[in-house]
């Protein structure tokens, strides 16, 4: 745990309860999560609490009382992915956020989040997300970073995402046709919205094609050159910090599966609503990859990527 003190001192960051906000009140759990089984919620906060230290699936299962084969199952039932993929998710997160706020090493950050061979993680990092660690601290990274934590959520600017172009867009452009229908909370206030259509249900790098809308509420968004397929659709709307505090969330997600054929018009509802604990951290950029070249290997390598245990 003392390298995770340095980078919260490095960033000039506060170790915060797991889904607290900073500088806000304790975090209300969403209605989507008083569902979900407690042993999975308590798994998730020893996640986030000790994604540093090496966790077996074994471990975690033993911390809530329940058999390795019965968390998996419910785990992967009220996260959508295994408890494997959380975690890496987790770790390659605040392995990004790190690289981006922090003057640390890159050998300090992969101890720091679970890894114990700076070689082996640059290698997996360049696969999965299509550049190494040292090439994501350059500035164009972190300007058009977009991502959502319990504690750090960050959406470029619309036009900063018109000037980006297609970079981040699949080397070979889609025919399809998305149409996205959003809807708001009832009590959300107009927002920056981002929808992207991603390969991998956490994703890692950018998306095959994305859209956006500036202050938006229920609306519906097409998004043109989807490659043909079955994608995972992630929307994430910025409210704004004021709006939050006013009594609407700040910040609101969803996620839904959409199937797109060639030449063909798909549609997908979404409907958006304030983080949950059991959606899995993301932080992609959609500045254009450094390595070409790894672009076709990035979906499978993501596949295998797991956490050092």
């Amino acid at each position: 745990m003392i390298l995770r003190s340095v980078a919260s001192r490095a960033t000039g960051a506060t170790e915060l309860p797991a889904g607290t906000e900073p500088g806000g009140p304790a975090r209300k759990p969403p209605a989507r999560e008083r569902s979900v089984q407690p042993a999975v919620l308590r798994a998730i906060e020893l996640m986030l609490q000790r994604y540093s230290e090496p966790i077996t699936l074994s471990a975690l299962a033993s911390e809530v009382y329940v058999s390795p084969f019965h968390f998996s199952r419910i785990f992967a039932k009220a996260t959508g992915v295994t408890p494997g993929r959380f975690l890496t998710a987790v770790r390659l997160f605040e392995a990004k956020r790190l690289l981006l706020t922090s003057p640390l090493t890159v050998s300090d950050i992969v101890c720091s989040v679970g890894y114990s061979s700076v070689g082996t993680f640059t290698s997996r990092f360049l696969r999965a997300v299509g550049m190494t660690p040292t090439e994501y601290r350059k500035p164009e990274v972190g300007e058009l970073l977009v991502a959502h934590s319990a504690n750090f959520q960050r959406l470029p600017s619309l036009r900063s995402l018109r000037d980006a172009g297609g970079a981040h867009a699949s080397p070979e452009p889609g025919s399809g046709q998305l149409t996205v229908r959003l809807r708001m909370p009832k009590n959300a206030m107009p927002a920056k919205v981002l929808v992207g259509v991603f390969a991998d249900a956490v994703p890692q790098s950018g998306p095959v094609a994305c859209g956006g809308l500036a202050d938006a509420r229920s609306a519906d968004l097409t998004i043109d050159g989807v490659p043909e397929g079955d994608w995972t659709v992630i929307a994430m709307a910025d409210h704004g910090a004021l709006r939050g505090r006013q009594g609407g969330p700040a910040f609101t997600i969803a996620t839904e599966r959409a199937a797109v054929t060639r030449f063909g018009r798909a549609e997908v509802a979404m409907r958006l609503s304030p983080r949950s604990l059991t959606d899995p951290p993301v932080a992609i950029t959609l500045a254009p990859r450094q390595t070409p070249a790894v672009r076709p290997a990035a979906a499978a390598e993501h596949s295998r990527l797991r956490a050092v245990a």
